[in-house]
């Protein structure tokens, strides 16, 4: 089906007829052999047509990417986000807290995606292959950074992806989830309260 798929892109095949079918096969395909079925959505991504800058007006991509964007945004995330959002608090003692796996969820979204995202943005603008937008700084840019470690939906996918058959831990992912999103709000309002009215 990725073959497939890859022809399909390599032809200059625009329908999105075609590639969703294949797409549906291959998410069957994945279902089946036990890999998970979501990595049929990144190869179908990776194979439809972008386009040039100048044809963003015909591209299927973003055709696709318009299309599904308002049910994503207002139905499939939001309901995933309630069906996996329960956490139980009752048993959680500081002590808890501080194990490695709400530990660790927490400092990965509260540190390390934060160092991530502002050295990879500065290594690129330093470079010269990005630059900071017009009337930004890098309080700013930080800012933003650190805003980027709240956690929701991806990060409680990943946790039950993570943990199989392992409810305890997976509430642990989620009091995780909980504190590092917290604190990376908390952290990036303050920093863009103190950058954000500098040009």
């Amino acid at each position: 089906s990725i073959a497939v798929l890859v022809a399909l892109n390599r032809l200059g095949v625009k329908k999105l007829v075609p590639y969703l079918v294949v797409g549906a096969l291959l998410w069957f395909f994945m279902l089946q052999s036990g890999i998970h079925a979501t990595l049929a959505g990144v190869a179908l991504a990776l194979c439809i047509p972008l386009g040039k800058p100048d044809e963003e007006a015909s591209s299927p991509l973003l055709h696709l990417e318009e299309k599904l964007h308002p049910w994503v945004a207002f139905a499939v995330v939001p309901i995933f986000g309630f069906a996996n959002a329960g956490v139980s608090l009752s048993g959680i003692t500081v002590d808890k807290l501080v194990d490695p796996v709400p530990l660790g969820v927490a400092l990965g979204l509260l540190i390390g995606k934060q160092v991530g995202i502002f050295a990879l943005a500065a290594l690129t603008i330093r470079a010269g292959l990005a630059r900071l937008p017009d009337g930004s700084n890098w309080g700013q840019l930080y800012g933003v950074a650190a805003l980027c470690g709240i956690g929701f939906t991806m990060s409680l996918f990943i946790g039950a992806l993570a943990f199989p058959g392992a409810p305890a831990l997976v509430d642990e992912v989620k009091v995780g989830v909980l504190i590092g999103s917290v604190l990376s709000a908390l952290l990036g309002v303050v920093v863009l309260r103190r950058f954000g009215a500098r040009g």
